[in-house]
């Protein structure tokens, strides 16, 4: 299994010959690698349906014909663009060929902006775990630090935990370091910072706040080392 991390929240994993895509926001992300004409993901997965999150599903959806497994709301708009979906939920898991998905809350909100300038709700924002090859990784999306992070370490022993630390519209640093002693993951990766102004943070002022996880901080398209 290769993990990468490619600016913003997006993260590449590849696994079973099996390119899935975590929150594809690559046109207008100035933080990321990617060019979405040479992506060729099999799987997107999305946490909620922000569009620096949402990002370029539709056009990866359709060109390569990828399943985009998203929360219910979220899955249903995305299947009246065209997309090919899997509908779920926060608590449910599937278990699909490439591995199994689970969503888990999150506290944050969900919708989707328009060219129109129309706000489409999307449902409940979600984090996502994914397991195969015999490891967990834990994509919180954007959320708030919560209590019931310790119920999803303690239920789902985490390898690797991409945590967002901008600030303004998620956790801070602060707040992912102590996220980090609830879940107990043996790496975390910092993400959703620099991007934009708002969510400026210096991601090893995070990595001197954790205890107990060894914090890895990458640049876009370079690999978490499992």
């Amino acid at each position: 299994m290769q993990i990468s991390y490619h600016g913003h929240s997006v993260v590449k994993i590849e696994t079973n010959g099996t390119t899935i895509i975590i929150d594809p926001f690559i046109n207008g992300n100035g933080q990321t690698d990617l060019i979405v004409e040479n992506e060729n993901p099999n799987v997107i997965l999305l946490t909620h349906g922000h569009n620096d999150h949402v990002g370029d599903t539709v056009e990866l959806s359709k060109k390569n014909n990828a399943l985009v497994v998203a929360p219910n709301e979220l899955a249903d708009y995305l299947g009246w663009q065209g997309c090919n979906v899997h509908n779920m939920h926060i608590g449910g898991a599937w278990q699909f060929e490439f591995g199994k998905v689970k969503f888990t809350q999150a506290f944050h909100g969900s919708s989707y902006v328009t060219e129109n300038n129309e706000i489409i709700y999307t449902g409940m924002p979600a984090g996502i775990l994914f397991t195969a090859e015999g490891k967990t990784i834990y994509h919180a999306g954007d959320t708030a630090l919560f209590g019931d992070m310790e119920l999803i370490g303690k239920r789902h022993p985490i390898d690797v935990a991409f945590l967002p630390i901008g600030d303004n519209f998620t956790m801070g640093p602060e707040d992912a370091a102590y996220a980090v002693s609830l879940l107990k993951p043996k790496i975390v990766v910092p993400i959703h910072y620099n991007t934009f102004p708002p969510i400026e943070q210096d991601p090893y002022e995070f990595a001197k706040l954790v205890e107990g996880a060894e914090v890895q901080i990458l640049s876009a398209g370079e690999s978490v080392k499992l």
